[in-house]
């Protein structure tokens, strides 16, 4: 144990370790997902629509647009592509947050209390829809990755405020930036059993001239689940792959 500490202590000192630069193991391959079944909404025990299900969106996982920035965040977004997104987050393995997603599927779990979304390409990322009825508390966590996420459901809809978030993520994989005053309003429905509609309003005065909506729409993949995905950002000259 000595010996470990004392060989991190060295790397972590070394002139050649600060001048590494991190880069990602590519992310697993992009599965094709089966033509979405046909059939009638599923429902819950109780008669909410169950979300539950592995989902892979349809289309680009980027934004469709850009939202319209404050000038200090159009500077940042134009200086994120300029450099071709070298400072990326994903890329040493931090989470997505509440909006960026990636092409690879997503469980949802659906319980009386929340919905939990699980994804496999974001390794270790999860996010916790609460639906018991709980206010927002940021006392404990007051500005997260993920935020603070509370659910109600609006008849058939799945209706999601979630703040409390830190300004690290990108929205998308271009670099889109959002500040701490990020607040997300999701509107989850499943009009048939094949599909989930997502539609997305993002809010941010500090960073928005103006709020940004825009739809998603996932296909059901039977039979599939999520599957392992490690994600590990390399020591470019020190360590391996």
């Amino acid at each position: 144990m000595t010996r470990l500490i004392a060989t991190l202590l060295v790397v972590s000192l070394s002139p050649a370790y600060s001048q590494t630069k991190l880069k990602a193991v590519p992310p697993p391959a992009v599965r094709k997902p089966p033509a979405p079944p046909a059939g009638p909404t599923p429902r819950t025990a109780d008669g909410k629509v169950d979300l539950s299900g592995v989902w892979v969106v349809s289309g680009s996982p980027n934004l469709p647009s850009d939202p319209s920035y404050q000038p200090a965040a159009k500077k940042l977004y134009d200086e994120r592509k300029a450099n071709k997104g070298k400072d990326d987050p994903e890329a040493i393995c931090l989470p997505n947050g509440a909006v960026r997603i990636t092409p690879l599927p997503y469980k949802f779990v659906q319980t009386p209390s929340m919905v939990i979304i699980l994804s496999e390409g974001n390794t270790h990322s999860f996010r916790r829809l609460f639906t018991d009825g709980r206010p927002h508390n940021l006392d404990l966590e007051p500005n997260t990755y993920t935020g603070d996420a509370i659910g109600k459901w609006e008849g058939d809809t799945l209706v999601v405020d979630t703040i409390g978030f830190n300004d690290k993520t990108w929205l998308d994989a271009t670099g889109k930036p959002h500040s701490e005053d990020l607040r997300v309003t999701e509107r989850y429905r499943r009009p048939d059993l094949g599909h989930l509609n997502v539609q997305m309003t993002l809010d941010d005065k500090t960073a928005f001239t103006k709020p940004y909506t825009f739809d998603r729409v996932f296909t059901l993949a039977p039979g599939w689940d999520v599957q392992e995905y490690v994600c590990q950002a390399i020591l470019d000259g020190l360590i391996k792959p």
